[in-house]
Formats: structure tokens, sequence, C-alpha cells
């Protein structure tokens, strides 16, 4: 199994790292699936709207919702979501079959066994390489998950494209 994650500090910057190796990939000839995610600041800066584009160049999702003024509760739109997870199961079967599957993030549903968690599973099965952000509240669980065979990838684009591509070029 090829599983990697990345970890980085400030806010955006994996959801941004990921897009861009999606991208670099895609220049590279590599076939994706998966999902990305893009943040849009909103007027209070507190809080943004989340999407995600389902790879390879697949419609993009609006994964947050409102839930008012003073709401605290997870802004996470599960239907979205699990609409994303449907067309990334999809894109799985698809022909010609992708080569990496990147996540944007295990964040608390997929902890909680649900979301993307899965496909992970499903793609980690077929042999597929799988690139995944993870944010420290929920590392502990990926870990979990991951039952040690995953590494801990360094959060540079460069060094991400080098692991895709030893890894695509593994036998499976």
């Amino acid at each position: 199994m090829q599983l990697a994650y990345v970890m980085t500090a400030e806010r955006g910057a994996t959801d941004r790292l990921l897009t861009a190796l999606a991208e670099r990939l895609a220049e590279k000839g590599i076939r994706t699936a998966g999902i990305v995610q893009t943040n849009t600041e909103c007027y209070d800066n507190k809080l943004c709207d989340m999407d995600v584009r389902v790879l390879p160049e697949g419609e993009t999702i609006r994964i947050s919702q409102s839930l008012g003024e003073g709401a605290r509760g997870c802004r996470l739109n599960p239907d979205a979501l699990e609409r994303a997870v449907g067309l990334v199961t999809a894109a799985l079967d698809s022909t010609p079959a992708p080569q990496v599957l990147i996540v944007n993030k295990f964040g608390k549903h997929e902890a909680d066994g649900r979301g993307m968690r899965p496909i992970i599973g499903e793609a980690l099965a077929m042999g597929l390489p799988v690139v995944s952000g993870v944010n420290r509240m929920n590392v502990a669980a990926f870990e979990g998950f991951a039952e040690g065979t995953a590494i801990e990838a360094e959060p540079d684009l460069d060094a991400l494209v080098a692991w895709v591509e030893a890894a695509v070029s593994e036998p499976a």
C-alpha cells in the first residue's frame, strides 16, 4: 500500500498544495481521481465557503453550508460531501483508470468512518497510491486508520510529485 499524508501550518495551505499537485500531475499525464478544495473568504474573515472540485475535470461542489449568525456547529454539508464521494467512486471505475487518488482532507467525517474514508480504502485495495491532507486534530484518527502504513510526506510540491511518480511507476 502506498499512502501519504501532508500537513501544513498555514490556513488553506494544504488545499493549495494538493490543488497544485493535481494540476502538476495532469500536466505530466498522470491520471488523477479524488477531490481538491478551494476556500473563498467570506465577509467576516472568520469563515469561508468551501468548494471541492472532483478530479480530474469534474464539477465543483459547495460542501459548506450557512448555519446562521452565531452558529457554532460544523459547517460541512454532509449531503454535498456524499455527492462528491459518489462522483469519485464512479471515477475509480472509469476508463482509463486513474493512477492516483488525491483527497483534500481526512477530516472529522473520515475520522468517524464516513466521507472519503471508504474511497481511500477502495483505492488502496485497487493498488492506487493515495495522497491525503490531514489536519492536526485528526492525525491520530488517520494514523489509526492507516495502521502504520502511511508516510508523512514533506509539504512540498516537488517532493509530492516525485513521490507520486515513483509510486505509479512501481508494479502493483
